[in-house]
């Protein structure tokens, strides 16, 4: 009977499938650094320009409703990478050190490589550093643990944006390069690299990283992805609305207000700030383009699961704040694609082109997605739930929230497919309805008749926290 029923079940699968259905499937696992929904098919701010972004979303499954696990860089990607959310690794600030926080912790390149997988990277995937155990090969030299090449900046520095004390991060900055792609180096070099890999016969199935550096600071790029955002003609973020601090509570105000957007709006560098976000998004799309350009002539086309993310999203004025580290959606949402061939073993079909999901998922799920699709084991002591099922159907069912942790325990955000809750230390609350208020304009938390509404919400908080380690707790990243 068990053999009737799997040769069934083979008879049911799409035409091609069968016969590759055992197959391991490669993995192309691509981060853009500080990438917000800035992107045309997200529809983010109506001047970007981002044509290899939109044919990726377009070639498989795009998530409107994705959210970081933290928001800053660190605790994000060690997310990603380990399968543990914040709240249950202890790792929430970008001071802190991956390897003294979960020193035995098995990343996701490694378990794949110790189940069969030839596991590479380039650029930056981890926070500035590579963790030379967790490769197989790595460009620059792994041996180094620093994942930037060569990059092209400016020997005086700052270009345009000046120093306003010791508070503001050195990169801070922007500026158009007169340098071509090839001489400016960094993402250039990294796309170079991978797409050599991609142009090769491997041995063993491959789980390949790449990590695009733009469009983080400083917004450096050469000018011909300035051309085309003429500075006269840059509009505002559509989220931004004066007084929308008003009905936000102490704590969030002081996570907003970081002095960085009232210096840039002194110094008059909005517009020129925001032409520079624009063109770094832009030089970003043209070296992913590079990476599907040569995935769509390599070998592995056609066994190749395809995942694009953003570690974070980032603010240019809306709640009157720049850079990230905040729960509201700006920086807590970020780009999700993924694009799955036919035949693998946790999704034979393969994604349909042009799917859209707006169920809230994480990012920390991506771990238990790829170890699912590709027929591995599921590890052991993770937190990290597969999305496969809302790859196979976009509407299907998913009870879940995502969590979204900021600066310490207490402070976190929870999104549901309507609703977003904002937990501060001390008790503090928001609530938004972002159905009808997507830019979170209308804190609804101290209206008597969302009170159910917010009871609901806080049922969604984790019920344990790993605390913030002491050491730490004084220390406040500027990057």
């Amino acid at each position: 009977m068990k053999l009737i029923l799997a040769l069934a079940a083979l008879c049911t699968l799409p035409c091609g499938v069968s016969n590759a259905v055992e197959r391991k499937p490669n993995v192309l696992f691509i981060a853009l650094d500080d990438l917000n929904d800035w992107i045309g098919c997200l529809g983010g701010h109506p001047q970007t320009k981002t044509p290899n972004l939109d044919r990726l979303a377009a070639s498989g499954v795009l998530f409107r409703n994705a959210y970081c696990a933290a928001a800053s860089c660190n605790p994000s990607r060690t997310a990603v990478f380990s399968g543990l959310p914040p709240h249950r690794s202890g790792l929430y600030r970008n001071p802190q050190k991956l390897r003294e926080v979960l020193p035995q912790a098995e990343l996701l390149p490694r378990y794949f490589s110790n189940h069969g997988y030839w596991s590479a990277g380039s650029g930056k995937m981890l926070h500035y550093i590579i963790d030379p155990p967790s490769w197989d090969d790595y460009f620059p030299d792994k041996a180094k643990d620093d994942p930037f090449p060569r990059t092209f900046y400016p020997k005086r520095r700052p270009v345009s944006l000046p120093r306003a004390g010791t508070w503001q991060y050195v990169e801070t900055d922007w500026a158009a390069l007169d340098v071509t792609d090839e001489q400016f180096g960094g993402d250039w070099s990294v796309t170079n690299w991978i797409s050599e890999q991609l142009a090769k016969k491997h041995e063993r199935p491959f789980f390949l990283s790449c990590g695009i550096y733009r469009p983080h600071e400083p917004w450096f790029v050469p000018k011909k992805y300035f051309e085309p955002f003429p500075l006269e003609s840059i509009q505002l973020p559509l989220g931004v609305k004066d007084g929308d601090l008003n009905d936000v509570p102490t704590e969030g105000r002081r996570i907003a207000r970081n002095r960085y957007f009232a210096h840039i709006q002194e110094q008059k560098q909005w517009k020129k700030g925001i032409q520079a976000y624009l063109a770094s998004i832009h030089f970003a799309d043209a070296m992913l383009g590079r990476v599907l350009d040569a995935l769509e002539k390599s070998p592995a086309r056609d066994n190749t699961l395809v995942v694009l993310w953003s570690d974070h999203g980032w603010h240019l004025g809306e709640k009157e704040h720049w850079q990230k580290f905040t729960g509201w959606r700006v920086c807590a949402r970020v780009p999700l694609m993924i694009r799955v061939p036919k035949g693998v073993p946790g999704l034979p079909e393969g994604t349909a082109p042009g799917g859209v999901c707006d169920r809230p998922v994480s990012l920390v799920d991506l771990f238990g997605t790829l170890t699912d699709l590709c027929g591995l084991p599921p590890k052991a002591g993770i937190h990290s739930r597969s999305l496969a099922p809302l790859l196979r159907d976009t509407q299907t069912e998913w009870p879940h929230a995502a969590l979204t942790h900021l600066d310490k325990p207490e402070n976190y955000a929870l999104s549901t497919q309507r609703w977003r809750y904002i937990h501060y230390v001390g008790g503090e609350e928001e609530l938004y309805d972002i159905q009808t208020d997507p830019h979170e304009w209308n804190n609804l938390a101290p209206r008597p008749e969302h009170a159910s509404k917010l009871a609901e919400m806080r049922l969604l908080a984790p019920k344990e926290l790993a605390p913030l380690p002491a050491a730490i707790q004084q220390t406040r990243s500027k990057k």
